[in-house]
């Protein structure tokens, strides 16, 4: 396997302002030029970077326009006792200090791959159909945090178990920054619950790993020999409609060299269903090559060995109490109802916090 990554045209820091608008000015410049559109990669690699810098200056701009607005009502509460205005200028810093932490976060965000969509993996640990259903609550978890942050899901893989939850889920999370955002999901989950299936209404615990991969692009040149590479196609299982189980449309691969396996069952056709493998397959083989290059591997390949008790990054309890707690951070939120409809990006800001203060 070869590996090779175009370097990041993403470093110089946010507030380096005149460096930014003067390379937009560069792009925009180029992009009316004639024959723009001749070299297509070329022009849309253009693109793409004209809208990263549009995506920092925007709100930094649409701040310091805010920032002016405050001033002038600052004067103005100076010259009179104005109530309507004292709760609008509250409102307006209030709003402002969100903005900025918001665009601070953003600066932390500046791994060669942070700015890339993310590729997630889902597997339940041990404990049946307790634990599959619990992984299915993550799927949907990070499916409602993806939607509210305006990112689309796409199902690369989905499993369903059973009697409930799923085996296995890989979903693709596209949008600038995703990869950024949920690098902080990968590890070891912890449930704690009475379960559902238990007839006796028991506490039970639970696992589940969750592993994210960055997307690979077209930057990225990745060769796969394909006497590495091993084919095996199967009749799909679970849903799926009346014709899903009728052919060998399932495909699963396995890259020799690493142990790597990817499968796809998700469509009727094998080709598609391989042409989805091997692109989950090249997003594995990156990282693969990342923790490699970097000696980073022991995070990611202890949680593999062993999801279960002393591993878990986070732990969410149902019962006694409700409270979810990030061990990485310390970072405890009782409603737990909310981060398990999305709401988890305060777990996610600590995280990288904690990880920019390192």
């Amino acid at each position: 396997m070869k590996t090779s990554a175009r370097p990041s045209e993403r470093s110089g820091g946010i507030f380096d302002l005149d460096a930014r608008q003067e390379r937009l000015r560069s792009l925009d410049s180029e992009m009316a030029q004639p024959g723009f559109w001749d070299k297509q990669e070329a022009a849309k690699a253009v693109i793409e970077e004209s809208n990263s810098i549009k995506s920092w200056l925007g709100p930094w701009q649409a701040l310091d326009s805010r920032v002016s607005e405050l001033r002038a009502l600052v004067e103005l509460l100076e010259e009179e006792d104005d109530e309507e205005l004292a709760e609008e200028f509250a409102s307006g810093v209030d709003e402002l200090t969100k903005g900025v932490e918001a665009l601070e976060l953003r600066t932390m965000l500046q791994g060669d791959d942070d700015h890339r969509g993310a590729i997630i993996t889902i597997h339940p640990g041990a404990g049946g159909t307790e634990s599959q259903d619990w992984a299915q609550m993550l799927m949907r978890m990070y499916t409602r945090w993806a939607e509210r942050g305006g990112f689309t899901v796409n199902v690369l893989d989905l499993q369903p178990a059973e009697e409930a939850g799923i085996k296995s889920a890989t979903l693709e999370i596209n949008g600038e920054s995703a990869y950024g955002f949920l690098k902080a999901e990968g590890g070891v989950h912890r449930l704690v619950r009475i379960s559902p299936f238990d007839a006796q209404a028991r506490r039970h615990t639970s696992f589940a790993s969750v592993f994210i991969y960055p997307q690979v692009d077209d930057s990225i040149e990745i060769e796969i020999d394909d006497d590495d590479l091993r084919v095996d196609t199967y009749r799909a299982s679970g849903a799926g409609g009346q014709h899903v189980n009728k052919t060998d449309s399932a495909v699963r691969l396995t890259h020799a060299p690493t142990g790597i396996v990817v499968q796809c069952q998700q469509e009727r056709s094998q080709h598609k269903n391989r042409a989805t493998a091997m692109k989950m397959l090249r997003a594995r083989l990156y990282q693969h090559a990342l923790e490699e290059k970097e000696k980073e591997r022991a995070v990611l390949e202890a949680s593999k060995r062993d999801i279960g008790f002393g591993n878990q990054i986070r732990s969410y309890v149902f019962q006694p109490y409700t409270m979810v707690n990030d061990h990485r951070t310390e970072l405890k939120i009782t409603d737990v109802q909310s981060v398990m409809d999305g709401a988890i990006d305060p777990f996610i800001e600590a995280y990288l916090k904690k990880l920019g203060a390192a």
